[in-house]
Order: C-alpha cells, then structure tokens, then sequence
C-alpha cells in the first residue's frame, strides 16, 4: 500500500479503547510504526494479538505522571530511533455538577486531558521538529462550548485548546504541522467510564451511542486531514453548528445547551 505515513514512526497516546485504538489499526495498515500506551495491560496485550508482525511498541503507562510521560516517549526513541508524528489522544471524562465534585476529580481529568499531552509533546518535540512531523491533539466540541456536568472535562479540553494554538503560531515557520480535532460525540468507552462526582467510574453511558460516529470512521477523518496537514478538524454537523452558534449567539446557546442536557425539572439528562 502506498502511504505518507509508510515507515514513519506515529506515537498514539491511550491506544487501548476508542479513537486511539483505531488510529492505531488504521496506521498499521499503512505501514507506520507505531507505538502506544494505556493503563492496561490485557487490552494492550490485546492489540499485540490482533497485529501479530506489525511493528508496534506498546507500554503500560499512566501519563498523569511527568516522570511516566517520559518514560514512554523515551522507550520510542529507543525503539524506533526517532518519533515523526505524536498524536494526543488520552482522555477520560466526567459527569457530574460541579457544585457536588470533588476537586480532586478536577485535577485527576486536567493530568490526564491537558497536562499528559504537554508533557508528551515537550518530550517528543526535539525529534519532531527535526523530522517536520506532526503534532495532533484529540479535543472536543467541549473545548470550544461549555457543557453542564462536565465542568473539569470542559477546563481541560479549552486549555489544551488553547495549548494547540499557541504551540501551531511558535512552530509556524518550521515545517512542523500543528493539527486540533473536535471529533463531537463518537462512540467509544470514554462515557462508561466517565468519573462520577467523587472520582469513580460510572460504568454506563447516558447517551444512546448507535446515533453517534463510529471510532473508525472517526479515525479516519483524523488521518485524511493529517494527510492534508490541516490546522484544525471539527466533525459532525451538530458539532460545527454548536460552535458556528456558540460563537455568534452566546446567549441563544446557553438556552438550547440547557434544554438538551436537562429535563423540565431541571434535572441533568445526558
């Protein structure tokens, strides 16, 4: 297969579920090398199994931790000898009001959303930069619209926004292609395990994901752009409608934000 990306090493974060896990078949199939990280074990073990051949690296890895960040980054350059592309991608979400959560639960979703991509993109950068490679942060609508209930999940997505911005204007001159995706609401299992007000899983959805973009269809608009080297990637109708309307009419947002997320007791829906 004649791929852009053939023999080029692409570094996905939190490979395990969802988005990332896609990513990584789909590049594979191009004859990417790739590497990966997640907490577990057995579902890293997993993607081993299902590529038995291919060239991926794998780590077990908490990247809330600086010191974890670099251990992975630097296991790559080990590996492969270099990284071209690091893609962004682990995330965890939360669903509570921020009048009931915990602070904790504040900082446990900004290290894992905003800080494991600042860390991994500081350690990673040198060997980019010299490549002209790639640097692509999984956002979200989140990042660009407040949604109730998600008060740390949306701090973490409009920092890392606005982490992406200012990294694309310092590396404009440098060949380097600085790319943000707001993938909209995809199916995947970041809502199952969404904390809840006092940091644990909640173990469901509560949102009917059958409606929602597949995570391999959303891969593969993730990696089209990246063959554009676009700036920035915003899927779904509703996702680019919420920001279009989010942006011209605030208040007319807040009023149709509230009517979707809350019954008329006033009781948090989704």
């Amino acid at each position: 297969m004649n791929s852009i990306f053939k023999n080029k090493v692409v570094v996905i974060t939190g490979g395990s579920d969802g988005i990332g896990k896609a990513l990584v078949h789909q590049f594979l199939t191009m004859e990417a090398k790739v590497a990966t990280c997640g907490r577990n074990h057995d579902k890293l073990y997993q993607i081993q199994k299902e590529h038995p051949g291919f060239p991926l690296h794998t780590l077990v890895a908490d990247l809330s931790s600086e010191y974890e960040c670099k251990k992975f980054i630097d296991s790559i350059i080990h590996t492969y000898g270099t990284i071209d592309i690091l893609i962004n991608n682990a995330g965890i979400s939360m669903r509570a009001l921020f009048n009931d959560l915990e602070i904790e639960v504040v900082k446990k979703v900004m290290d894992v959303n905003f800080y494991a991509a600042v860390y991994c993109t500081k350690f990673a950068l040198s060997e980019i930069l010299k490549n002209k490679g790639q640097v692509v942060a999984i956002s979200s609508i989140a990042g660009y619209r407040g949604l109730p209930g998600r008060t740390a999940y949306n701090a973490s997505k409009f920092a890392l926004n606005g982490f992406m911005d200012a990294l694309r204007t310092e590396l404009l001159k440098s060949d380097v292609n600085v790319l943000t995706v707001a993938p909209g609401f995809t199916a995947s299992n970041i809502r199952n395990v969404a904390l809840n007000a006092d940091g644990n899983s909640q173990g469901e959805s509560s949102m009917d994901e059958q409606k929602m973009m597949s995570s391999d269809v959303c891969a593969k608009h993730i990696i089209k752009a990246m063959q554009r080297r676009k700036k920035r990637l915003v899927l779904t109708f509703t996702g680019i409608r919420t920001i279009i309307i989010n942006k011209l009419f605030p208040n007319w947002a807040d009023q149709l934000t509230y009517k979707y997320f809350y019954d008329k007791q006033g009781r948090l829906l989704k």
